[in-house]
């Protein structure tokens, strides 16, 4: 199917309808639709980019799974043949951090469509956050949200537990294996998501059973700095331009700080979402992220814009943690490259162009990224402030490793065989007509970026090739090897 058609059916197909199959399949055809798929491979001549190492050599795989990892290797009758000479081959990225809109939102997205866009830049697996509608408090609205995306997610899936003050006993009884984690709003958020009883929090850290995630703003400074904004600006609207000021470091650090308190007092297992300033880079460890504790992720837009950004983009850069400075942009770069940044995601969160362009404070925090997010985090590689196989340790090892996804996030024998292909000399302009995600706009909309996603493969199938995308979704329910604490 051209991309264009396929575009406008994920753009305009409603979750609860059929019109697309691929979309809302048959529950009971999903194993023959994959039993359809073709899922056996050689890939020749492959710039290999895996465990810290570069090498040039062929990947075969055979049902889905990296059968052997190798050189000199002869076709066989019953697989595709792919040249791959002078092009990357990367496992596919995983995306720690999206908001795929289901349920509750579908005019902004759902699991399909955002699904959809984000193979196409090289994303394989998601795991998406709790603040839908319903929230996600409980085993039964995590239970329907994997039911959800079976037989419809392009990649493969998993999905967070929420906390709020009203479910600690919920959380204590998460079975690890179900979830990568539990996620606390230690900071404004919509809902019923906001923890900030003192004795909720300290519950969740001293009993929480996975991983803890935060997104981490401290909501009185926050509320503090907006009353001031207003006074400043009285009848006048307050800018866009003051968002960073508003959200700001002060709020940042100060409830990354109570975060990693709670941790170090319970020995829980804690990782930090998004971080947006310099300041807060020095409470946290820089090297491997091996026997860490504590971790922390930032995101591709705050590698690429800056506060300057404001100016041009307005609201369409809006986001919480706000875009900060060019000097954090620096620094966060510098930390991804020596580790003190363990994980590069995306915080993926669309919104209409409709709602982005009311007028600040009414406009929506949150910007669609998944479908540029790879491409763009290359561009630091071509500017020679990371080399690739760190970037690949922070986009694919390192979310496999702390979250303990199992068979993923490697080039290994044996493993799902979910990889990109990247051409580095090919370049991607991002263009109206290219978008794919349902909210129909990018922050990224007229750059160019030096390398293209060729093809990107998930569990074997190819979900995307030379701009078009398989209309067979291959994704699945991603495993956890449920470490504990």
């Amino acid at each position: 199917m051209h991309c264009d058609v396929w575009r406008a059916a994920i753009l305009y197909a409603p979750a609860a309808t059929t019109r697309c199959r691929a979309l809302n399949p048959d529950p009971n055809n999903i194993l023959e639709i994959r039993s359809k798929m073709n899922r056996n491979w050689l890939i020749k001549e492959a710039t290999i980019v895996n465990d810290g190492r570069v090498t040039v050599g062929d990947l075969r795989v055979r049902a889905g799974r990296i059968e052997a990892i190798g050189t000199q290797f002869a076709a066989r009758k019953d697989e595709t043949v792919v040249d791959a000479g002078g092009l990357w081959l990367l496992p596919g990225m995983i995306d720690d951090q999206v908001h795929f809109r289901e349920p509750g939102f579908p005019h902004k997205g759902d699991i399909g469509s955002e699904s959809a866009a984000a193979v196409s830049g090289g994303i394989t697996s998601f795991m998406d956050m709790p603040n839908t509608d319903p929230p996600t408090l409980g085993r039964a609205a995590l239970d329907d949200k994997y039911a959800r995306a079976a037989g419809r997610a392009f990649g493969n899936f998993g999905f967070y537990m929420g906390a709020s003050n009203d479910n600690l006993e919920a959380i204590k009884a998460i079975d690890p294996t179900t979830t990568p984690g539990v996620k606390v709003f230690m900071g404004a958020s919509t809902g019923n998501m906001l923890v900030d009883d003192p004795g909720i929090l300290d519950g969740i850290f001293a009993h929480a059973p996975t991983v803890i995630i935060t997104h981490c703003e401290d909501t009185p400074t926050i509320q503090a700095n907006m009353e001031a904004a207003r006074q400043r600006h009285g009848d006048q609207p307050i800018p866009v331009t003051e968002h960073p000021l508003i959200r700001s470091r002060e709020a940042c650090i100060t409830s990354t700080r109570l975060a990693l308190s709670l941790a170090r007092r319970h020995d829980a297992r804690l990782h930090v979402l998004h971080i947006s300033t310099a300041d807060e880079l020095a409470l946290f460890e820089a090297g491997p992220m091996a026997g860490k504790r504590i971790t922390a992720e930032t995101c591709v837009h705050f590698l690429h814009f800056c506060d300057q950004d404001y100016d041009g983009l307005g609201t369409l850069i809006q986001c919480n943690p706000a875009i900060k400075t060019a000097a954090d942009r620096a620094a966060l770069i510098a930390a991804v490259a020596d580790g003190r940044i363990d994980i590069l995601a995306t915080d993926h969160a669309p919104h209409t162009r409709e709602e982005k362009s009311r007028p600040y404070p009414a406009s929506p925090s949150g910007l669609p990224l998944v479908q540029f997010a790879l491409v763009s985090a290359l561009e630091h590689v071509h500017d020679g402030h990371l080399d690739l196989p760190t970037l690949v340790e922070r986009i694919a090892h390192a979310p496999a490793e702390r979250f303990g996804v199992v068979d993923r996030g490697w080039l290994r024998e044996g493993y799902a065989a979910d990889l990109v292909l990247v051409d580095p000399a090919a370049g991607t302009d991002v263009t109206p007509d290219s978008i794919l995600g349902r909210c129909g706009w990018s922050p990224f909309e007229g750059a160019h970026f030096r390398s293209r996603v060729v093809s990107t493969w998930v569990n074997g199938h190819r979900a995307w090739h030379e701009g078009e995308l398989s209309p067979q979704a291959a994704g699945e329910r991603l495993a956890f090897s449920g470490a504990g604490r």
